[in-house]
């Protein structure tokens, strides 16, 4: 195929080229029908970013200590904008090749291109699709968990009281009622009608921060603060460090931003990257500086439950935090269903039922312009490319049948789950481990070192090296939680 040696990308019109004398030049995509904005795009990357792991910052700075908090924060962060900044460059490679023409960024389009179709492609969904998956389900029992205690904070901030057997303070009622809200969001099919909720999400977020920094500045820190450390280092330092990595995990929805950004060249993807992971370094430093100064090394894992449940200014912000989680469950839903579209993707063009449309059309018989008309089928020159069936829409788009079918799965699925169990710190810690190390380092480093082998320059060897640290990371977490778990205690990398 001119153009495209899969495994290493080459650029038009140099076939044959000596990677050594080559050069190159990113292709452009023909055809781009993006309409997102930067600012959409930012909202809700950055509402990608920031979940429910923000709660934790101040404990992981307690673990580690003030300076290495902060440079940790700060590290992990740049490698999460390398490692977008990797997977963008590839995201501009697919549907440049002949016959690719159409064809959107995905995961598994990368994959195709890159090791070539097969077993790579499925497994690499496969692993997306469990890891957000199991994330929307926390972030169901989250709401479920949390809105009960929000109920009791408004009754005490109110001086009133909740008889026990209220439905108000059921687990299962205030699943349900989060249920009535997120369903509709996701069946929404861009990220980018999303934009709304994710700024509402976001404006959470700085609520927190400023009931987190106001508390500090009005009352001081707590009178039984615990001691601030500047530098520590021990055995909780490194449980403490995959939670700010996994914190910055958002690559999920680095190609949905790509394929919707209007005219995505890479300055404009790379003001994204750096406006979103800013912003979450910015979130994550307040909160993890000031929260750890206000309560030292007695900080617990959840900074809003250090404070005083009957204040109202708290109960609003932990409402805020029901409201951050549950309507960043779409941003959850939208990669697991394209994931789970690539991996039934054969499956449901076998059986898809014919429709009366794609049936040629056949001539009268004492038509006079038969010889103008559409062959049959048996007719058809091979010369004239076949028009897309009916049933499969071109790029790979998912039917709106299909669509509905893989939206109502999740939904249902997630909710079942979600109703049957309160925790999945387990299964979380080990699919988080894994699913976030592979989407955010792994796959970003191996993909680019792959496809962009024949270029010159030293960020081919860095994507390598942000592989090779994607490896170290899962190996090191998957072993901790395994230490852990035998110990008793609750595994890392949750999100």
């Amino acid at each position: 195929m001119p153009g495209r040696q899969y495994g290493a990308f080459s650029p038009p019109g140099t076939p044959g080229t000596p990677a050594s004398t080559r050069t190159f030049s990113l292709p452009t995509k023909p055809g781009h029908k993006g309409i997102a904005s930067i600012h959409s795009s930012v909202v809700n990357l950055a509402n990608t970013i920031i979940g429910a792991g923000a709660l934790a910052f101040p404990s992981a700075f307690a673990a580690m200590g003030l300076m290495p908090g902060v440079i940790s924060c700060l590290f992990s962060g740049l490698t999460s904008i390398f490692g977008l900044y990797l997977l963008s460059r590839c995201a501009a490679v697919v549907g440049t090749a002949p016959g690719d023409e159409g064809k959107k960024a995905s995961f598994s389009e990368v994959a195709r291109i890159t090791f070539g179709k097969g077993w790579a492609m499925r497994l690499f969904d496969l692993a997306i699709a469990i890891k957000c998956f199991g994330v929307s389900v926390s972030y169901l029992i989250i709401c479920k968990t949390l809105l009960p205690q929000v109920c009791v904070s408004i009754a005490r901030a109110a001086h009133h009281t909740i008889p026990a057997d209220s439905l108000l303070l059921s687990p299962d009622f205030w699943l349900c009622v989060t249920m009535l809200v997120i369903v509709p969001l996701s069946f929404l099919r861009t990220l980018d009608a999303l934009r709304f909720t994710s700024q509402i999400a976001l404006l959470t977020v700085v609520y927190l921060i400023i009931v987190v920094v106001g508390w500090f500045t009005i009352k001081g820190s707590s009178p039984d603060r615990g001691e601030i450390v500047l530098w520590k280092f021990g055995t909780s330092t490194l449980s403490s460090f995959p939670v700010q990595v996994f914190a910055y995990t958002c690559a999920q929805n680095l190609f949905p931003i790509y394929n919707e950004l209007k005219n995505p060249t890479q300055a404009r993807m790379n003001v994204v990257i750096f406006s979103s992971i800013g912003l979450g370094a910015a979130c994550y430093e307040v909160l993890g500086i000031i929260g750890y100064l206000t309560f030292g090394g007695k900080v617990g894992s959840n900074i809003i439950a250090m404070y005083p449940p009957t204040s109202l200014t708290i109960a609003v912000g932990r409402f805020g935090i029901v409201l951050l989680v549950g309507l960043s469950y779409p941003l959850q839903c939208l990669p697991c269903r394209a994931c789970l579209h690539g991996l039934t993707r054969g499956i449901w063009k076998r059986y898809a039922p014919a429709r009366l449309a794609s049936a040629p059309v056949t001539p009268a018989r004492n038509d006079p312009q038969n010889h103008l008309r559409t062959p049959r089928a048996h007719e058809q020159s091979p010369l004239v490319p076949k028009p897309p069936r009916p049933t499969e829409k071109r790029g790979g788009d998912m039917t709106q049948r299909k669509f509905v079918f893989l939206t109502t799965v999740i939904l249902v699925s997630g909710f079942l789950v979600a109703l049957a169990v309160d925790e999945l710190e387990v299964v979380l810690g080990f699919v988080g481990s894994t699913g976030s190390t592979i989407i955010s380092f792994i796959l970003p480093g191996f993909f680019y070192f792959k496809l962009f082998r024949a270029e010159e320059g030293m960020t081919k060897w860095a994507a390598l090296a942000l592989g090779i640290y994607g490896l170290l990371v899962m190996t090191f977490c998957l072993t901790f939680n395994i230490i852990k778990l035998v110990a008793g205690h609750a595994p890392v990398g949750l999100f």
